[in-house]
């Protein structure tokens, strides 16, 4: 079994703005979203919104040997991760399918797999 996590950036400013009908849409499209993913035998280990980026804390090695600690997120973008899935699944190309579902009515998302003690690190640098 493979845990996956299902990023979903979103532009925030953007979305906050949506009339509440789009984000009952949004929020149908994750129900079927759901349904598919347990209908394909992909486990949802948690799932959830985020709070917005603005609000995030970032801490960084400030060179010293100690932490510099910020308000806001690490990246100044018009996307920021607004909300994500943990999943185990044994089926990658379904669990592809279940999220190009979810793309298709609006969403954005990054899949990636979570790294298991066997991956070699440089793999992991990109």
């Amino acid at each position: 079994m493979t845990r996956y996590l299902v990023l979903l950036p979103a532009p925030e400013a953007q979305w906050a703005a949506l009339p509440p009908e789009e984000h009952e849409k949004g929020m149908r499209a994750h129900d079927r979203f759901n349904r598919e993913l347990a209908g394909g035998g992909h486990t949802v280990v948690a799932a959830g919104p985020l709070t917005p980026s603005a609000r995030a804390i970032s801490l960084r090695p400030d060179g010293r040997g100690g932490t510099t600690i910020t308000e806001g997120p690490f990246t100044e973008s018009v996307e920021q991760i607004a909300g994500f899935y943990l999943i185990d699944s044994d089926d990658p190309d379904g669990l592809v399918r279940c999220c190009a579902q979810l793309a298709s009515s609006g969403d954005f998302i990054e899949l990636r797999a979570l790294a298991s003690e066997d991956d070699n690190p440089s793999d992991q640098a990109g």
